[in-house]
């Protein structure tokens, strides 16, 4: 009689739970995620916890026709949320097995849900599109093509900071870190090379279908497919799994040029804090680019990397693998704090060089950087006052970097001058420590600058107020600390 009472008010719990559900109205989620740069970026009212992407490729239309599961908890009780997906056109949308209306306007995807989902439920979504992916002109980056590339007959994607949505329906904002898994089916014999760890690499007839599992959260900018004729070079050295994708014309010399990448993530990981994924690498692609991007777990390259010696490729290699920590693991939380990444990249490289060549080597970059910032520079090649009054104004404040001009000089080389300061006042034992713990304590997540200032001052002990706000804020460079 006892356990006939207990499943009658479990019956009961689960019929009043279900009439609760029922009962969710919502509310949309916002428009954007927030970002102070690029309010419309993204949406508000959902979390997507993983992305699986279907992706058929066809190299000779150009064109990729694909899938989309997202996996997405409501932070919200919702009815509607929005994604970003550049010009692709969809063909249908399903949450949780049932159809849902959509709507386009310019590169958002508004989708009302066929039932409100109440705050903390999670859901899935399934939405079905294609097409021919365009690149976005980026206006912080000069213009230059991000998303999804079709070069010919090769494949590059490099999306900092916009350019996920032209190839799949995304949440596209660092703020909401997701794990991911790439089927990417192509012709024979290309090969893919994304992110993560390659799990399977199946042939049915002229197709090959590559699965990739990205295990740790990734900011959407950062995802990666890359297809080519790649050779791979793969090893296990330092403790470290390294996988290289290099295109066959240059594969011997850029084997020698990316030779140290493990030396460089074992030294990283003891001044830093163990490397945060399973496996790193570099890919190539044979596109022209001027750049490189830290996409996470294999770093994107432009085949020039290849041309010259290891030394004249170090400093850009060391540069985009420190990413891992400063950028992939501990991304921004909005693009203002870009100099969280590129700052702290831009440091670790000058470290690698105090490791490997000395003191002198930090003392020298350290002199020559303040020569640059401090105009100096430009006076010894005979510049004229106003002009260099003209080319210091380029360099912006760190902390403060123009949302058409995210990229500029001031975040990378001022931004890691910051760093230097700091390390100078607090002094080495306790710098280091600074940086094994915002990375510990903020890795797989996102930071902020505020974040950072008071991790510094919590480990120093210090007021720091006065040295950030000089080196992040003020227009004119400040000296460096005694």
């Amino acid at each position: 009689m006892r356990k006939l009472w207990w499943i009658l008010i479990v019956v009961l719990a689960l019929n009043l739970g279900a009439a609760a559900a029922q009962d969710v109205v919502g509310t949309p989620g916002a428009d954007g995620i927030g970002d102070p740069f690029y309010p419309l970026l993204g949406g508000g009212g959902y979390d997507v916890q993983h992305y699986t992407l279907d992706v058929d490729v066809d190299m000779e239309a150009e064109r990729i026709d694909a899938t989309a599961t997202l996996d997405i908890t409501a932070l919200q009780d919702l009815s509607a949320f929005n994604l970003d997906l550049y010009r692709l056109e969809v063909s249908s949308i399903t949450i949780n097995g049932e159809a849902a209306t959509f709507e386009r306007d310019a590169r958002e995807l508004n989708i009302t849900l066929p039932t409100a989902i109440a705050e903390g439920d999670t859901f899935t979504a399934v939405i079905e599109y294609g097409g021919e992916p365009n690149p976005i002109r980026e206006a912080s980056l000069g213009g230059v093509g991000i998303g999804w590339n079709f070069e010919r007959d090769f494949v590059y994607t490099a999306s900092e900071t916009n350019g996920s949505a032209t190839w799949y329906p995304v949440n596209d904002h660092p703020a909401d870190k997701a794990t991911y898994t790439y089927i990417i089916t192509v012709p024979a014999p290309y090969v893919v090379a994304a992110n993560g760890v390659l799990q399977a690499m199946v042939t049915d007839g002229d197709q090959i279908t590559y699965t990739w599992e990205m295990a740790q959260p990734m900011a959407s900018y950062l995802a990666t497919v890359n297809i080519d004729h790649f050779e791979v070079n793969a090893y296990e050295d330092n403790g470290v799994s390294i996988r290289n994708y290099f295109p066959a014309s240059v594969a011997d010399n850029a084997t020698r040029v990316f030779a140290t990448q493990d030396e460089m993530v074992a030294y990283f990981s003891e001044i830093f804090g163990e490397y945060p994924f399973d496996q790193y690498g570099a890919v190539l692609t044979r596109a022209e680019i001027g750049f490189a991007l830290e996409t996470q777990t294999m770093s994107l390259f432009g085949v020039y990397v290849a041309d010259g010696s290891p030394q004249d490729a170090e400093e850009v290699i060391a540069h985009e693998l420190a990413h891992q920590w400063f950028g992939d693991s501990v991304s921004p939380a909005s693009w203002k704090d870009i100099w969280l990444n590129e700052g702290f990249a831009t440091y670790a490289s000058w470290l690698w060089f105090e490791h490997t060549e000395g003191p002198r080597a930090m003392e020298q970059i350290a002199s020559n950087i303040m020569g640059y910032l401090s105009g100096d520079y430009f006076r010894q090649q005979g510049m004229t006052e106003a002009a260099i009054s003209d080319e210091l104004a380029r360099i912006a404040a760190p902390g403060k970097p123009s949302e058409n001009d995210l990229f500029n000089g001031g975040v990378y080389v001022r931004g890691a001058m910051t760093l230097h300061a700091l390390r100078l006042t607090v002094g080495d034992e306790a710098f280091f420590e600074i940086l094994q713990t915002y990375y510990d304590r903020f890795k797989y997540g996102n930071a902020t600058t505020q974040d950072f200032v008071a991790v510094a001052e919590e480990i120093s002990g210090q007021n720091l107020g006065e040295l950030f706000d000089a080196w992040l804020y003020a227009p004119e460079t400040p000296e460096l600390p005694e």
